[in-house]
């Protein structure tokens, strides 16, 4: 065996041992990325966002009827406290000077709160302001143990925030859709 035909052997053996070392890697690289969403799959006990429709009819209220389940921001109390009590988020968080939520409806019994926003105003906000919206409104009404869905101003499901109440530390999940009602990747929160 001469010298060359060592290093061509040499050669040969680390482009296999390269190869090797490259399928490992990838293996290991979708493992890694697939493992989250995994994990997420089989413990994750958010229920999912409720589908019915808005019902606009109880938005148009300007009283309360007595032992409703609930509450319009045109409906609240003047004299006690009303549960959510989201005034305070809605002055925090409500994006362009206060015009982007025009009404919103708590169930009560649901324990969900319908947002309406400016559907002109929302399309001014990017991803991120939309979820940054959903999130802090979220974060309130998890107070509450509420979850929250955000509509336009003609009916359309634009977002949702939904959590899990039953474990220590609720488990949320947010997400935004695109104009086409189509969900964009679902982010989680706690």
């Amino acid at each position: 065996m001469t010298a060359s035909t060592v290093r061509f052997k040499d050669r040969n053996f680390v482009s296999k041992l390269s190869q090797q070392v490259s399928r490992v890697f990838l293996g290991l690289s979708v493992l890694a990325i697939l493992m989250p969403q995994l994990t997420w799959a089989q413990t994750s006990l958010i229920p999912a966002p409720s589908f019915e429709p808005l019902d606009t009819k109880l938005l148009e209220q300007k009283t309360r009827p007595p032992q409703s389940d609930w509450v319009t921001a045109s409906t609240i109390s003047p004299t006690s406290l009303t549960n959510p009590s989201l005034w305070w988020a809605e002055e925090q968080f409500n994006e362009f000077d206060g015009k982007l939520i025009e009404n919103w409806i708590a169930y009560q019994d649901k324990k969900r709160v319908d947002l309406v926003v400016n559907r002109q105003l929302w399309t001014l906000l990017d991803y991120l302001g939309r979820y940054s919206f959903l999130s802090k409104y979220g974060t309130a009404a998890r107070d509450y143990q509420y979850n929250v869905r955000v509509f336009n101003d003609r009916s359309a499901l634009l977002a949702t925030y939904t959590c899990n109440y039953s474990t220590t530390l609720p488990d949320c999940q947010l997400k935004v859709f695109d104009s086409f009602g189509r969900d964009s990747l679902p982010a989680r929160g706690k």
